[in-house]
């Protein structure tokens, strides 16, 4: 069971952007938290650089709640932007309808990459009002002022700005890109509400007809749906400045209390060695990557670094995560195939085990918490997994010995169950699988066929029938008495999945029998066969297991 956060001993701690220090962390009322991560702007389909932040506020949510805490998450939805408006010209639709339709698209990704709904996902839009109300704040508090129907935010009047991004603001102009507006008392200030412009949406404000600046948004949505300060803030390494320090700056001179007890950032996707952005152009579409690569290879990749260092994306890096995750899934399933083997249908649990092999569970469970505690470090959380996995094997011949009983093989099944739960902490679903796991009924089939002809050729009834019987089980007909014997499937419409693992099991059986029946050469060539399929076949004293291979 998950261990409860209790004040003591296991301490979770946090690198804060805010300190650039690792952190014990206390959240303000425990065990509640109160987590903001900040969402989309849906002017298009999100990018893999989007993916990695939505991948670790995922990943962060899930661990506290092992952890024991109580966490309530809210993920915003910009819905409302320059970007949105500009697409909303050039398609001739309304801004609701791309925001409406790059929302949707978003929550099926996020759905596919196993990135659990937030408690709320606010939108902008149906929070103007309280924007409204939180910019009149600034303004009368001397923070903002208005000009004409815009409003801005007097930076100079808030002394600790640049204290998040750890910038000078005295050197802020310097390779920034501040729109200058003469209209302005400091370049630096920035916008609150932006005055309506002809065919752009707009909302009534004291200040006439306009929308919310972008950082109004953000500081708005957060406190009125976790208050007016939070646990944690999480979001990518480029809203640090000027997104997140605005946020900051507006929330505390409105509220005058702490806004962030923790910032959360990750670090830059890089691809050709320069950040991916939709900026730069040189971006990839998640629904573009989903085209060529599983979910959960994404998800593994993005795990697989410390979420503070900088990963490259391109096909060998996702073609090594595939590999490995395929890695992980296939020492999993073998072990199970194993126990299934040697005790079909035995049950059992920790409490079967004995006293050294509950100690080497709970060594594993500790030390993947020891990993998750120092700042969410993932890579090495996976590779307790692996340690985990490598183990089972080592220790496989202990368990497949009918003579020791149930007790080891209870332990091995309580591993398992406990590598698959420490993995759906991290969001892996361990009964993935990959496209290249896909079984070919078809070839499998000529395989057998190929079996038939060799055993009709030379004469071994007793195999034939037998290999008749197995298949007629799985809905196969066979003539034997033609000169060139075939099978002929009459088991109706099956799913072609079903149908592949039937008849590669029937497979399996039919080098069983070539293998009592000495003919070794046929019992290679079915091995053979499956082979070149991407099927291998392992042996074991209680039976023969399959593993499908990229």
């Amino acid at each position: 069971m998950s261990q409860h956060w209790e004040g003591g001993s296991a301490v979770l701690r946090i690198h804060n952007s805010l300190t650039r220090t690792k952190e014990e962390f206390q959240p303000l009322a425990p065990p509640r938290v109160t987590f903001y991560n900040c969402g989309p702007t849906v002017y298009d389909y999100f990018h893999i650089g989007n993916a990695r932040n939505f991948v670790l506020a995922d990943t962060i949510r899930r661990y506290l709640r092992f952890r024991g805490f109580e966490v309530r998450f809210v993920q915003n939805i910009t819905d409302i932007d320059d970007k949105i408006i500009r697409r909303a010209q050039l398609e001739r639709r309304s801004t609701a309808e791309i925001a409406e339709t790059f929302t949707r698209a978003y929550f099926e990704h996020i759905q596919a990459l196993g990135i659990e709904p937030a408690d709320v996902h606010p939108r902008a839009t149906e929070h103007i009002p309280q924007m409204v109300r939180f910019i009149q704040t600034l303004i009368e508090k001397g923070y903002a002022y208005r000009v004409g129907g815009d409003v801005y935010y007097r930076i100079n009047r808030f002394p600790q700005y640049g204290k998040l991004s750890h910038k000078n603001i005295d050197q802020l102009r310097k390779g920034e890109r501040i729109s200058v507006d003469p209209r302005k008392e400091d370049p630096k200030d920035f916008d609150l509400w932006k005055a309506a412009k002809p065919g752009e949406p707009s909302w009534e404000s004291p200040w006439g007809p306009g929308r919310p600046g972008w950082h109004v948004e953000c500081s708005v949505m957060s406190s009125e749906h976790l208050g007016e300060t939070i646990d944690i803030h999480s979001g990518g390494s480029d809203l640090v400045f000027p997104h997140h320090e605005n946020e900051l700056a507006q929330s505390e001179a409105a509220t005058g209390k702490p806004f962030v007890r923790y910032w959360i950032h990750n670090a830059f996707l890089n691809i050709g060695g320069e950040k991916m952005s939709k900026s730069l152009g040189n971006f990839v579409t998640m629904d573009q990557v989903l085209a060529h690569y599983e979910p959960m290879v994404v998800r593994y990749f993005f795990l697989s670094a410390h979420y503070r260092s900088p990963m490259d994306y391109g096909p060998a890096s996702l073609e090594e995560a595939r590999r490995a995750l395929n890695r992980l899934v296939d020492g999993v399933v073998t072990i199970g195939k194993v126990l299934d083997l040697v005790a079909p249908g035995e049950t059992g649990g920790p409490a079967a085990c004995a006293v050294e092999d509950t100690t080497a569970l709970a060594a594993v469970r500790a030390q993947f918490i020891a990993h998750m505690d120092d700042d969410f470090n993932t890579p090495r959380a996976l590779s307790v997994l692996f340690e985990a996995v490598g183990d089972l094997h080592e220790k496989r011949r202990q368990f497949e010995d009918p003579r020791h009983g149930p007790a080891r093989r209870a332990c091995a099944r309580a591993a398992v169950e406990q590598i698959r739960e420490l993995a759906g902490v991290l969001g892996l679903d361990l009964a993935y699988k990959s496209r290249a796991a896909e079984l070919p009924a078809e070839p499998i089939l000529a395989t057998l066929d190929e079996a038939l002809r060799r055993i009709h050729d030379d004469d071994h009834r007793e195999l034939v029938d037998a290999m008749a019987g197995r298949m007629e089980r799985i809905g196969f007909r066979i003539d034997a008495t033609a000169v060139q014997p075939s099978w002929a499937y009459e088991g109706g419409a099956r799913p072609e999945n079903e149908r592949a693992r039937e008849l590669l099991e029937a497979a399996i059986d039919a080098r069983h029998l070539m293998r009592a029946a000495r003919r070794f050469d046929l019992a290679d060539a079915i091995r053979t066969g499956l082979s070149g399929l991407g099927i291998i076949l392992e042996d074991y004293r209680a039976g023969t297991i399959w593993k499908k291979v990229a």
